[in-house]
């Protein structure tokens, strides 16, 4: 097992890409067990693709590309302007609002940054925002996306932990808008101390108001169909993923007249190569379950910390704190495949619902997604606005302790996690 670690580390160091250092340092473990034939290795890389609840990672990322040819972002933004942009840092407010609403459309933390990025990051830097604050709020904002249905995280989570990914969906609605809220005070906090201004100085009225959702109305639509459609057996989350490209595919075509076929092609394009990617880390990760289930890598975790305490809260915190950590030098998806199997046996047994971990899992391993050293998001909205990481990394800080804040928050009461999936399943 120290092999197998010593292995992908050394070879993360070195570069190669992730999917490949998990498949490399599997086999290595294989190779030198001298217990297990090979065969099982290869075994265990067909196996994780075995799974029907894994189809909805296809369908939701083709849905999310297609949806971003429909015309539904520049709505998004329209909507997000009109309900915000009085505020104090209003532009500000529009990137956090924004993340919120394209959480139900993207599923992805990064694509949902890149977004706003390009489209909003030009229009705050010539207002007056500094290029730390900007990239900071775009990147940590687009953390929302994360926890709002669809969430591809969740359903890798609910994949690898055999957890009901409906619960997931409709426990991650609560903590994305606690996030917003949250994330939106810290803005106006600053905003007040450094004196950026509204974007506009008047609150909008009620037709303004009206006139903007009702524009925006197929992309607010979108998640309450994906949960009502999940919460009312009409489909499973696998089946739903094809609703959801179905659903795609009419508001493009027939309701806002956007969706060209050159762009369903190129929607086609990327969903292809961002599903292979995905799928290849999935597959490799299978030999690493195995070895980790083989070597009962859990129970040796769980022997030590409840050697510390049996104290759930403590527990719980210290597994965080761990995934917050390696959350600076792994990508959120890998963390998801590789320890959910570690640490779910290890939380379960102390009582804590599994729905509740996942969202606080999923909160804080995508958070090093916009934390140096290695954080995607953040390399990925610095590089489109020039903005210098050590600009980035000192505006980030009020929001990455918002982030913590709420996360313990959302610990010490769970029930601001499970209210809806234990009220409505």
């Amino acid at each position: 097992m120290i092999l197998l670690a010593v292995t992908f580390f050394v070879l993360m160091g070195l570069g190669v890409p992730i999917a490949f250092a998990i498949g490399i340092a599997g086999f290595t473990f294989f190779l030198t067990n001298g217990i297990i034939p090979m065969s099982i290795g290869v075994q265990q890389v067909a196996t994780a693709s075995q799974s029907f609840p894994l189809l909805a990672v296809p369908f939701f990322v083709l849905a999310g590309h297609m949806m971003n040819r429909t015309g539904i972002t520049h709505r998004l933004i329209a909507c997000s302007n009109v309900l915000v942009s009085w505020m104090s840092g209003g532009l500000a407010q529009v990137c956090i609002v924004l993340s919120t609403l394209m959480g139900g459309v993207s599923g992805s933390a990064v694509a949902d940054a890149a977004m706003e990025a390009r489209i909003l990051g030009p229009d705050l830097i010539r207002s007056g925002y500094s290029k730390g604050f900007t990239s900071a709020v775009i990147a940590v904002g687009s953390l929302i996306t994360a926890t709002i249905p669809p969430s591809l995280g969740l359903i890798l989570y609910g994949f690898v932990g055999n957890v009901s990914i409906g619960r997931l969906f409709l426990a991650g609605i609560v903590p994305g808008f606690l996030m917003m809220a949250v994330l939106m005070v810290t803005v106006w906090w600053i905003a007040r101390r450094r004196g950026y201004r509204a974007a506009t100085t008047q609150r909008p009225t009620a037709k303004a108001v009206w006139t903007a959702v009702v524009d925006a109305k197929w992309a607010l639509l979108f998640p309450v169909a994906l949960l009502v459609a999940i919460r009312g057996g009409l489909f499973t989350p696998s089946e739903v993923g094809a609703f959801a490209v179905v659903y795609a595919v009419l508001v493009g075509f027939f309701a806002h007249r956007e969706l060209t076929m050159q762009g369903l092609v190129d929607a086609l394009v990327e969903a292809v190569t961002d599903t292979g990617l995905i799928m290849l880390i999935i597959l490799f990760s299978g030999m690493v379950g195995y070895a980790i289930v083989f070597e009962q890598a859990p129970q040796s975790i769980a022997a030590a910390m409840t050697d510390l305490t049996r104290e759930p809260v403590l527990v719980v915190s210290m597994i965080l704190v761990f995934l917050f950590i390696a959350g600076l030098f792994i990508e959120s998806t890998v963390l998801v495949l590789l320890l959910t199997p570690i640490f779910l046996p290890i939380v379960q047994p102390l009582g804590v619902d599994p729905v509740h971990f996942g969202i606080l899992m999923m909160t804080i391993v995508t958070l090093g997604s916009m934390t140096p050293p290695v954080g995607v998001a953040m390399y990925t909205v610095c590089s489109l606005l020039d903005c210098p990481i050590e600009e980035y990394i000192v505006e980030s800080i009020p929001f990455v302790l918002a982030v913590l804040g709420l996360v313990m928050v959302m610990l010490l009461w769970p029930g601001l996690v499970l209210f809806m999936p234990n009220a409505l399943m």
